[in-house]
């Protein structure tokens, strides 16, 4: 008999495996109780389920709730996700100092994408003066 612990795991891999097979219906089924119970990684997917209308409707409250959910447990893709959400204005209020702060924080955690993402943004200026400075420091980071 397996304890709560191990079940959860087991129902989080297998839920993860159907989303990245495409299986977003059993994804959902099986990521929904996890994400509810705190799981930032069921919480990330589910939210690009719903950002994205995979498996369901699409759903931008869901889609940003769960984002957010994920990227206060400092969860990097879900860090990374949210810039994008603030930046793009898909699924919340375009918000260039919101997107500058998330891809910040996902970029403290060395994700190579967030750290591009954030050049750009500092290169434009955008949610602040321009720092052309930093974003070339922040390419090179990233390996570009």
């Amino acid at each position: 008999m397996h304890n709560l612990e191990e079940e959860a795991e087991i129902k989080l891999s297998s839920g993860i495996a159907a989303f990245e097979t495409r299986h977003f219906t059993q994804a959902m089924k099986l990521l929904s109780p996890l994400a509810e119970t705190g799981s930032a990684q069921a919480q990330y997917r589910l939210a690009i389920m719903y950002q994205n209308g995979l498996g369901v409707i699409r759903n931008e409250p869901l889609a940003c709730k769960w984002m957010k959910s994920a990227a206060r447990q400092e969860y990097g893709p879900a860090l990374h996700g949210l810039g994008f959400m603030y930046m793009d204005g898909d699924c919340a209020a375009q918000d260039d100092a919101r997107a500058l702060q998330w891809f910040e924080a996902a970029a403290e955690q060395g994700l190579a994408g967030a750290m591009v993402a954030l050049a750009q943004m500092l290169e434009q200026g955008r949610g602040g003066a321009p720092d052309p400075e930093r974003a070339k420091a922040l390419y090179k980071q990233a390996g570009f």
